[in-house]
């Protein structure tokens, strides 16, 4: 029989596989996987069935690009954790050679050219802050700016006649225009409603980049996903000939589509629904524009959607349950199959369980969701985990240190406070600007219901969270510190003054339209930040960072601990020389989520 030691061990050296893409022309795929020991890249064969190992790396793969006709592959891959990625082709005998190499430079990949002569990418080379459009051309092996942006840019894709680029141009922290650019002339025109805020396509979190719209053979349009003048983001088509003019397909009124997949023949397309952190897969029929749901999948979260074939279709499910694995489906017989099975530990995984969606009122009457991992109606140690972003949201999906903590007797509160993408604009901007702190007292108000709702004992809850979440952790214990037990926080804001003085340029004036810009409310953000209420947290804290985080300055976290220290207050900062703004490699992933159980298991049992 295993010890909690062991245990924990097997859930955080659970593996899983994710981004799975068809290679064109080959009845194959490749999808990245962590199993063994870092992200990697794997090869599954439609027919011999088989799964190989592609690259063995010194650093994570983060990306996987193929070419039309299947023969080049080009991969991104970064140094320690630090996200400036870099591409590499791939060999056919799993070598790597330098393609577009510039260290100390971010780079975000724009697609292949049709005839595969070319590829498209953005990098900030220039200027820290300015992501420039470059063509990279294999004939010549040379590469040349095609577009110079003051500000960031992320190119898409090439429109099928290899003549023009699709780019992505961030407007605030969630809205972004598509604008078309001719290679040749430089001319830009815009997709979409000019002068409007909105989304426009599915912000991939993996890659930090925006899925590329769905384009028809014809070369005259396609199909994008918009929250144009709408809460939603709903499923739209589009013509180069009238841009700014789209014509609605299908929307939700609750619910974001959130991914969308054009099928080889044009006569379906493929899209996922976010309903509450949990998707549906569905399949539109655009000759009889009907909709076929797929209601037998394990409730969880469905990605990265691609088709093998007309009828054949991959993606990723992962769950609370199930760490992630490939999945494929035929959409003539409805046969369902994985087809990895990489996410499976049948040593532990008798021991995870389905978390139960709830919700709850806040001072203000807001409804506020979350997921409850834990016993019912008994009293038991809680942790409040809270997400990131902070316009991310928790989902249905496999989280190995929750998980353990129930397992060990702890309630784990998962909530979606105001602030959440996933329940429409109005509620993902309830926290912007001077409003910060509400999602703060929503903490506060979750407490307060667990207590009167499952018996919680008010002097046994912790809160932990990661990058915009532990500036939430930090903002609670300074602010709420008789709700807070123990704190843990991992890469967090301790002070948003020093934050936007020190994060990326191409970061700061995003973040600003979320927090609000520097030189208008440096009193406001002195009012608010933990750093300067230091002397109101009376609960132990628990600090990890990553010294080469891009996006959280290490230095954040360095403030707030010698703050607390030189108070003689309990604090203990783990700064990982070889991470960045994520926990990567295994060895650091057990020694900070070891001691995060020993924390908890401590001052809260």
């Amino acid at each position: 029989m295993l010890n909690s030691n062991s245990v924990l061990h097997k859930y955080l050296n659970v593996h899983s596989a994710y981004l799975p893409k068809a290679v064109p022309e080959k009845d194959m795929l490749t999808f990245i996987s962590n199993k063994s020991g870092s992200p990697q890249v794997w090869k599954w064969d439609n027919l011999t069935l088989q799964i190989e190992q592609l690259t063995n790396l010194n650093d994570r793969v983060l990306s996987v690009y193929h070419s039309p006709s299947g023969e080049k592959v080009i991969i991104g891959m970064d140094e320690d954790g630090n996200e400036q990625q870099q591409f590499y082709l791939l060999t056919n005998k799993g070598e790597i050679e330098e393609l577009i190499v510039s260290p100390g430079n971010f780079h975000y990949f724009g697609g292949w050219s049709p005839d595969e002569s070319k590829i498209a990418f953005s990098s900030n080379r220039r200027h820290p802050g300015y992501f420039d459009v470059y063509v990279f051309d294999f004939n010549t092996n040379t590469t040349k700016i095609v577009f110079k942006n003051d500000g960031k840019c992320i190119p898409l894709c090439w429109t099928k006649n290899g003549k023009k680029i699709i780019l992505s141009m961030p407007d605030t922290n969630i809205d972004n225009t598509l604008y078309v650019l001719d290679v040749n002339t430089s001319h830009l025109f815009q997709l979409g409603r000019k002068n409007t805020l909105a989304r426009y396509q599915w912000l991939e979190v993996v890659t930090d980049t925006y899925q590329p719209p769905e384009l028809t053979n014809d070369g005259k349009g396609g199909f994008l996903l918009t929250d144009e003048e709408q809460e939603t983001l709903g499923v739209f088509k589009f013509s180069f000939a009238n841009p700014n003019i789209l014509q609605e397909v299908f929307t939700l009124k609750k619910w974001d589509i959130e991914e969308i997949k054009l099928s080889p023949s044009e006569k379906k397309l493929a899209y996922t629904i976010n309903e509450g952190g949990i998707s549906q897969l569905g399949i539109y029929n655009l000759e009889s524009k009907t909709h076929q749901q797929i209601n037998e999948l394990p409730t969880g979260v469905v990605s990265s959607l691609s088709w093998l074939n007309n009828d054949e279709l991959i993606f990723c499910l992962k769950s609370a349950v199930l760490p992630g694995d490939v999945w494929k489906i035929s959409i003539k017989s409805m046969t369902i199959e994985r087809i990895t099975s990489i996410g499976e530990e049948k040593e532990v995984e008798h021991l995870w369980i389905e978390p139960d969606l709830c919700s709850y009122y806040s001072f203000d009457g807001q409804e506020i969701p979350y997921f409850y991992y834990g016993k019912k109606d008994l009293s038991q140690p809680i942790v409040v985990y809270v997400h990131g972003g902070p316009e991310h949201q928790t989902r249905s999906e496999f989280h190995p240190v929750i998980q353990f903590l129930a397992s060990e007797g702890f309630g784990v509160v998962a909530p979606n406070v105001r602030g959440s993408m996933g329940y429409g604009r109005t509620y993902v901007k309830l926290d912007d600007g001077q409003n910060r702190m509400d999602a703060v007292a929503d903490l506060t108000w979750l407490v307060k219901d667990l207590i009167a709702s499952k018996s919680v004992d008010p002097e046994k809850v912790g809160i932990m969270g990661r990058s915009y979440g532990g500036f939430m952790v930090l903002a609670a214990m300074a602010h709420y510190p008789d709700i807070w037990a123990a704190g843990v926080d991992i890469v967090g804001i301790s002070h948003f003054k020093t934050f936007l003085e020190n994060t990326g340029p191409w970061r700061k004036n995003l973040r600003e339209f979320e927090y609000g810009k520097l030189e208008n409310n440096k009193d406001y953000f002195e009012q608010i930040a933990p750093l300067n209420h230091t002397d109101s947290i009376s609960a132990p804290l628990l600090l990890f960072h990553g010294r080469n985080d891009t996006r959280v300055p290490v230095s954040e976290a360095e403030q707030i601990s010698a703050n607390l220290k030189g108070q003689g207050k309990q604090v203990e900062l783990l700064v990982f020389e070889d991470e960045g703004h994520q926990t990567v490699k295994i060895k650091n992933h057990i020694k900070m989520n070891t001691m995060i159980v020993q924390f908890m298991e401590k001052y809260l049992k």
